[in-house]
């Protein structure tokens, strides 16, 4: 007999045929004498609807207010499959995350897990029954409610797997797998059977909505083997683990993120010091900078741009405006019109001119490079919004036959 932490997505439970289907799949793990433990997120575009009641109240809601809010979607989830597994004859119980006991630091909607205590879990599993556990919440210090950050259930489940030494990991969503690009926009997309714990990192961190990074993390750090495969078709997914078998293929997957804006800091004075002043603003509000460019000097002066996430570029406008006599910068702009578009595969290691191939096919579309950044196993480059899906397409079609 093992253990099975399985993971469900909104798509996966969003209605009541979505639901017994699920609660179906649990069966049949569990009648092929494995205990299971099932983290599910809110169902559908809950949260999304969520967001949009607290948008009727007030512009400027609170962290701590939206935390409770939001928590309120997976508790539906949990108890609504609890209910259909009891349906089908599965002794089952629904937990939310502090009763599974999920301990989290103070970031209201993006709180890390501190501790896990999995006593009550283990203590119903010792019951025969399937645990039905919210994702994506906790407790603080305080006892307020808080929630994980977007993909957060991802990492609630593989928390979970780690902490109880399941046997393994199942996250299921609505496509089959890891796939080289999205398959719903790239048709030629081929599914991965196979992917290493930092290739999928590069790619979830990158735009790839199959997995949240930190979760992957979580896995990579923890040794949790996870398996990506479709709720809806009952196919063989992908495998992330720590080492592949698969060779030859010189990138795993195309990425694209929308989510990301460009700022840029003009005629900062060019002395020592002066970038640690910036970012350690940043450093301060949270705000996770990715890319960073830095001109050469001219005129005593150099320019600092640097890439966040669209929902922190106001936060950023903000305290480096107020903060703009401190490092005598000129003028501050943003640009909200961009995205990242990256190229993901440890065989790029071995292999010289995958930039080559990577700028040539967007040359042969006539897209612009803004910026650049690359590591061992990836490439990025921030261009205009509008190429995004045909850099992707282009840069898909190079590499990948």
């Amino acid at each position: 007999m093992g253990l099975i932490v399985q993971k469900f997505g909104g798509t996966s439970v969003k209605d009541r045929n979505r639901i017994f289907n699920v609660a179906r799949i649990v069966a049949n793990t569990r009648n092929q004498g494995n205990d299971v433990v099932v983290v599910v997120s809110a169902q559908g575009d809950t949260t999304d609807d969520l967001i949009a009641k607290a948008a009727e109240i007030t512009g400027d809601p609170s962290h701590r207010e939206m935390d409770m809010l939001l928590a309120t979607g997976e508790q539906i989830s949990i108890a609504l499959l609890a209910m259909a597994l009891q349906e089908i004859g599965v002794p089952s119980i629904s937990l939310t995350g502090w009763q599974a006991g999920f301990s989290t630091d103070r970031a209201y909607t993006k709180a890390r897990i501190k501790r896990l205590n999995t006593e009550r879990v283990e203590s119903e599993l010792a019951r025969n029954r399937v645990v039905v556990v919210a994702g994506f919440q906790g407790l603080n210090r305080s006892e307020d409610i808080t929630t994980l950050g977007r993909g957060g259930s991802d990492t609630s489940a593989v928390a979970l797997a780690a902490a109880l030494h399941a046997d393994r990991c199942q996250i299921f969503t609505d496509v089959e797998g890891v796939f080289t690009a999205d398959p719903r926009k790239i048709p030629k997309a081929t599914k991965l059977k196979e992917i290493t714990f930092d290739e999928m990192l590069e790619l979830a961190s990158l735009g790839a909505q199959v997995l949240n990074n930190r979760s992957v993390e979580l896995a990579k750090k923890y040794g949790v083997e996870l398996e990506v495969l479709s709720s809806i078709n009952p196919v063989p997914g992908t495998v992330v683990k720590e080492e592949t078998q698969v060779e030859g293929m010189l990138i795993k997957g195309v990425a694209k993120d929308e989510d990301v804006a460009v700022i840029s800091i003009l005629e900062v004075p060019d002395v020592p010091g002066m970038s640690f002043k910036v970012f350690s603003l940043l450093a301060q509000k949270n705000i996770n900078v990715d890319i960073i460019l830095q001109s050469s000097g001219r005129d005593n002066c150099k320019d600092v741009i640097f890439t966040c996430p669209k929902g922190e570029a106001e936060t950023a406008m903000s305290v480096l405006g107020a903060n703009k006599s401190r490092f005598g910068g000129g003028e501050i702009t943003i640009n909200r019109d961009v995205a990242k578009v990256s190229v993901v595969g440890a065989g790029m290691q071995s292999h010289p001119g995958t930039a080559s191939t990577m700028f040539e096919a967007l040359y042969s579309q006539n897209i612009n490079i803004h910026m650049i950044s690359t590591s061992e196993i990836k490439i990025s480059v921030i261009i205009d919004k509008a190429d995004a899906d045909k850099a992707v397409a282009a840069i898909h079609d190079a590499f990948i036959q």
